[in-house]
């Protein structure tokens, strides 16, 4: 178990055996010893839709009403809905939740009472969770504890924050299909869009979980994507990932829409004048000279940080953005005099709406709203089970620029790089390709950008054909 990008991640089972009540344990009491909470205050606690959410939510409840904490159950809510809760409560909170990772593997999101745990925090905790050493005769925790339903107050919230976001019948003429699978979002979506005036064509929905990664879609995915568009006549399909942090979007042709390129159209809606988004995102955004640029580390807390600080120092509206689409606001923004307040929290509703509305607004196909934007084609891909060993020592030997060169001669010429996070390696034509270690698993992702989508592909194709040759000659 390891805090990745955003919260704790590990396998079910050893959340189940003592994960949970190691890391829920060592959460609150980090909020006493730190004075961000005291004895008989609220926690909030959710959960999305996997099979083993219930049980370790309850092991949390159990660790936290141990050292006197009062639980407020919000049920199965997106895990921004939740956030959002916490904040207009200044109550701290726990969302079980493994987002988009295999059915297998869960985890925990953790909130103090002003927002989502930084770096100093995750350490601070996971020092803690270090100490715990569960007793032999006190059996798993496993009793059903009963907690103050919070649920419909936590969702009416956050549907009321976004219904207010555009006018209602905005979206009147947009046929959407909604993606609905296993994400905790999926009611949500569909009932914001129809009250926005929207058809909605439900698809896809299902009682097992299914892990959705909006950067890595399976082909099975997108075909379905695909078939669905053709066959319903849609003008988009929309979806998020399993706690609904991570927007998906489809144009009319079910092709999906990169993250990066979402949260561009988002912070123009919201007319932000800085964004704050990871290396990761597309190299072209700097060039359409819409806002400043400000660039971080992969990882909600690096985006928050960064935000809360840009939006100090300048007063101005401040929109952060990851390249899987979610969405953060640092500080209230105005829309047509309706005040949109603050989220710094990864956030999947704000996006779709965003994009739907300038669909409607500019009365052009998505795919065409999209291109727009001139961005150079940007694809990625993964290699699974790959050692976090093995990773560092690739990224390691990449850092030489000797070492560099000579692992790419094959794929191109380097023009520059930098090791914000992994390897970004500029190349000739205008290509890029990035190596990263994932932060929550055991894989090594690559980022490809060309001119074209082939340029692309080809480019991703042999960036992941010389990361398995290395492994091949690594292992000899």
């Amino acid at each position: 178990m390891k805090f990745g990008t955003s919260g704790l991640r590990g396998l079910s089972v050893d959340l189940v055996e003592v994960g949970a009540r190691a890391y829920a344990g060592a959460f609150g009491r980090y909020l006493l010893e730190l004075g961000k909470a005291h004895t008989g205050d609220a926690i909030l606690i959710g959960s999305d839709l996997r099979d083993s959410s219930p049980e370790i939510k309850m092991i949390c409840a159990t660790a936290l009403e141990r050292l006197g904490f009062r639980l407020l159950d919000c049920g199965t809510v997106p895990t921004p809905a939740l956030a959002f809760y916490g904040s207009k409560l200044g109550t701290a909170g726990l969302m079980v939740t493994g987002s988009h990772i295999a059915a297998d593997r869960n985890g925990i999101k953790f909130y103090c009472p002003n927002g989502e745990i930084n770096k100093v925090d995750e350490t601070a905790i996971a020092a803690l969770a270090e100490d715990f050493r569960p007793e032999s005769h006190v059996a798993r925790d496993t009793t059903v504890l009963p907690l103050e339903d919070h649920a419909e107050r936590c969702l009416k919230l956050f549907y009321e924050r976004n219904a207010r976001l555009l006018s209602g019948g905005a979206l009147t003429g947009l046929k959407v299909g909604v993606y609905e699978h296993s994400s905790v979002a999926r009611d949500l979506i569909a009932r914001l869009l129809l009250r926005l005036g929207a058809v909605v064509v439900p698809l896809g929905r299902s009682e097992i979980f299914i892990p959705v990664d909006t950067e890595a879609l399976s082909q099975q995915t997108i075909a379905s994507l695909e078939a669905w568009a053709g066959s319903h006549g849609l003008n988009a399909i929309v979806s998020a990932d399993g706690d609904g942090d991570r927007p998906l979007i489809a144009d009319e042709m079910g092709r999906p829409l990169r993250g990066d390129l979402i949260g561009l159209v988002t912070a123009r809606f919201l007319g932000a004048k800085t964004i704050v988004t990871p290396i990761t995102s597309n190299s072209g955004i700097e060039a359409l000279g819409f806002f400043s640029v400000i660039r971080t580390k992969v990882g909600s807390p690096f985006v928050i940080a960064a935000m809360q600080e840009a939006s100090a120092a300048s007063g101005d509206p401040v929109v952060g953005f990851e390249a899987n689409g979610g969405v953060f606001t640092a500080g209230p923004i105005y829309l047509g005099g309706h005040r949109l307040e603050a989220l710094p929290t990864r956030d999947c509703i704000l996006p779709l709406l965003a994009v739907l509305s300038q669909v409607k607004a500019q009365g052009r196909p998505l795919s065409v709203v999209a291109r727009s934007y001139h961005l150079p084609a940007a694809v990625a891909g993964r290699l699974e089970n790959y050692p976090v060993e093995a990773s560092m020592a690739l990224m390691s030997h990449l850092r030489t620029s000797e070492n560099l060169s000579v692992f790419l001669r094959d794929v191109g010429q380097v023009i520059s790089a930098n090791d914000i996070d992994g390897i970004r390696v500029m190349l000739t034509e205008r290509r890029t390709i990035h190596f990263r270690p994932s932060g929550n698993a055991p894989e090594l992702r690559c980022y490809a950008e060309a001119a074209t989508e082939t340029a692309a592909w080809q480019l991703l194709n042999a960036g992941l054909a010389r990361l398995r040759l290395w492994t091949n000659e690594s292992n000899k």
